[in-house]
């Protein structure tokens, strides 16, 4: 059987969950590591297919201004550096004690969703407050994105509603941004080094263009009612990553 057939359709369900919550990649890499894709040609040819899927759900995003762009200049840059960091401790360090703990966060963390009615609530904060503290989630989920990787965009979606107070959306919208300029830097690199399977990552970039435009315009029409489950989700998924990769 072509691996497209299987493929496909999956890519398409990871670009959609990616385009509401982040997390999609824990779907979509899986699926490229299934089919027999080597690991360094999967994590390529997912960062090309994403990316397109990621810059269309941005671009919806940004139209309807859904994107906190101070909040996303001081995180961008912060998250390149992070990155960075992460990247060079994880060829030299084990991630398995960051796994334990995450062991204990993700089920603590959707604990904390389902019973705070007012997850997602727009809340003020001062500016001086607003740009260091995006500036520190940047470094320090970069520095994750870099070091272990699965769900950065749905863990960026959810700091930036608790910790920053923006709106379930708007934390979305510039989570997205945010995880699009990390996943170009990496995709260079992966260009460069030839880890890209065209063959497999067209087709499938073109899937991944069609969820994240379908996800994202689901998400700018209902909202926080289809961002707060499909987060859930993607914590679901990430516990039983970790716990498989960890057990």
């Amino acid at each position: 059987m072509n691996i497209l057939v299987i493929l496909v359709p999956i890519i398409f369900f990871g670009a959609f969950v990616d385009a509401i919550a982040g997390g999609g990649g824990l779907i979509t890499l899986t699926a490229y590591v299934a089919v027999g894709l080597p690991p360094q040609y999967a994590l390529g040819t997912n960062k090309f297919a994403s990316s397109f899927g990621t810059t269309i759900a941005s671009s919806q995003y940004i139209r309807r201004g859904e994107i906190s762009w101070p909040v996303a200049a001081m995180a961008i840059p912060a998250s390149f550096i992070g990155s960075a960091i992460g990247s060079w401790m994880a060829g030299r360090w084990a991630n398995d004690y960051l796994g334990y703990l995450l062991l204990v966060l993700v089920p603590a963390i959707a604990i904390f969703m389902m019973i705070n009615p007012s997850f997602g609530q727009g809340k003020e904060r001062s500016r001086s407050t607003l740009l260091s503290v995006a500036a520190l989630l940047g470094l320090l989920l970069g520095w994750y994105d870099g070091f272990f990787g699965p769900g950065t965009g749905m863990l960026l979606t959810l700091g930036f509603t608790t910790l920053l107070g923006l709106e379930l959306l708007a934390s979305s919208g510039t989570a997205r941004v945010v995880n699009l300029s990390s996943n170009l830097a990496a995709l260079a690199v992966f260009l460069i080094n030839g880890s890209v399977d065209f063959s497999v990552g067209i087709p499938c970039a073109i899937a991944s263009i069609a969820g994240g435009w379908i996800g994202s315009r689901l998400a700018l029409r209902i909202g926080r009612r289809v961002i707060k489950p499909i987060m859930l989700l993607v914590l679901a998924l990430l516990l039983i990553k970790v716990a498989l990769d960890v057990l």
